[in-house]
């Protein structure tokens, strides 16, 4: 079974099952959705396999990534996740999932769900790449700029057009699956 390249480079098991079961899935859920915009802003700078490795503790730490018990952190809550050794103990990147969680409970009460406001980004439907090389991977697209730019007018941090890319293709809004990868035509 031939996958994309880039899930076996490390011979990280949690990458390769990463790779098949979650990455380029679409997904709806918005606490999902939440989670993943959230591990996007924590790997600025970062490999996903350094967060990967460290997404159980997020997960404890943020509380499974609920946005309503999120939002409410103050700032006894953030110095304990800064001395937090299971995750990246960035305050900015901590501050800003905060701050994400609280605009992120504003855009579901404009959309009815974060859901239905992040997927018109690509018309509700994955954007599918002809991917043949890692190579030809795009790092941000004109979908990914326009998202990376209202979320950042909306008050979000850590939502640069790469990250915002990086996303997308983590929740399934774009396949970007090697065209030889068996996940390929799972998603098409």
């Amino acid at each position: 079974m031939r996958r994309c390249d880039w899930s076996t480079f490390s011979n990280n098991p949690l990458m390769v099952q990463y790779h098949d079961e979650e990455w380029g899935l679409p997904v709806h859920n918005d606490r999902t959705l939440f989670e993943f915009l959230s591990l996007e802003g924590a790997q600025a700078g970062l490999s996903w396999q350094t967060i990967l490795n460290k997404r159980g503790n997020y997960v404890k730490a943020f509380d499974r990534f609920d946005p309503r018990k999120i939002a409410t952190y103050d700032k006894d809550r953030v110095r304990r996740l800064i001395n937090d050794p299971g995750i990246v103990r960035n305050r900015l990147k901590i501050l800003a999932t905060v701050a994400n969680a609280q605009r992120f409970l504003t855009i579901q009460q404009d959309f009815g769900s974060f859901d239905r406001y992040v997927w018109r980004f690509v018309n509700g439907k994955p954007i599918v790449h002809k991917i043949k090389s890692m190579h030809d991977i795009p790092v941000t697209t004109t979908e990914s700029d326009a998202l990376s730019k209202d979320l950042r007018d909306r008050g979000f941090k850590f939502v640069g057009s790469t990250i915002c890319y990086s996303f997308m293709q983590a929740v399934g809004m774009a396949n970007d699956h090697a065209v030889y990868c068996f996940r390929y035509k799972d998603l098409v």
